[in-house]
């Protein structure tokens, strides 16, 4: 079963810095309908102006991840961390017992553009910390994010795995385990899922698929595998 969220549905936050758009609840934004899919939490679209961003502020059993899209961020927090996060590049920052960070532009001329990914973890009150790197941009599945470093991903205290899905010209063939759920967000282009047409911006809840197929001419999607 193929559920697909259109991407003029998700919510919207607008400031004279922040262009946002929340896939599931996420600030101002509420709908009882949007509140997640199984550990995934938030997905925010963001754009941020050049020299802005996000002041110091506390996070707390949270597994974040940053996907760039395009620009340059510069993050800091009160462990000590300081990286400049590039295009192309995914940063992994487990919240755990409590962690303070800031995310600024790191440009005075160029935007940014981000998705920002929140996923619940399965143990609260870990160490914080965060780790990032950047991944072979070949077309295919890439293994981003796991719960146990496989093929050089990140980790995250949860049994989650997210893929980035690069499309161009043949198709990818992903074939879920029974009984776990399964969430694509298309971050560039357009593509078809299982015969579904998905345009930039949309995403789709999948469940109970015994195979997942991917067809593009040029597309760029992240694909969940989620208890």
């Amino acid at each position: 079963m193929i559920t697909i969220r259109p991407a003029e549905e998700r919510g919207h936050t607008h400031i004279d810095w922040l262009d946002s758009r929340h896939s599931f609840s996420f600030g101002d934004y509420y709908d009882p309908e949007q509140m997640g899919v199984s550990a995934l939490r938030v997905i925010n679209d963001d754009r941020v102006a050049p020299g802005a961003g996000f002041p110091p502020h506390p996070h707390r059993d949270m597994e974040i991840i940053t996907y760039m899209l395009e620009g340059a961020i510069e993050h800091r927090d009160n462990t000590g961390g300081h990286c400049v996060l590039r295009t192309g590049e995914v940063q992994v920052m487990s919240a755990g017992r409590g962690i303070v960070h800031s995310e600024v532009n790191a440009s005075s001329e160029e935007p940014l553009h981000l998705l920002q990914i929140w996923i619940l973890p399965h143990t609260k009150r870990v160490a914080p910390g965060y780790a990032q790197r950047a991944f072979p941009t070949s077309p295919g599945l890439c293994l981003l994010v796991s719960p146990d470093g496989d093929q050089d991903s990140l980790t995250i205290h949860q049994d989650a795995r997210l893929f980035r899905a690069t499309l161009e010209s043949a198709p990818i063939t992903y074939e879920p385990d029974r009984h776990r759920n399964q969430y694509i967000h298309v971050a560039r282009g357009s593509l078809t899922v299982n015969g579904e047409i998905l345009n930039e911006g949309d995403a789709a809840v999948i469940q109970d698929e015994l195979a997942i197929v991917l067809e593009s001419e040029d597309a760029e999607a992240l694909l969940f595998d989620l208890p």
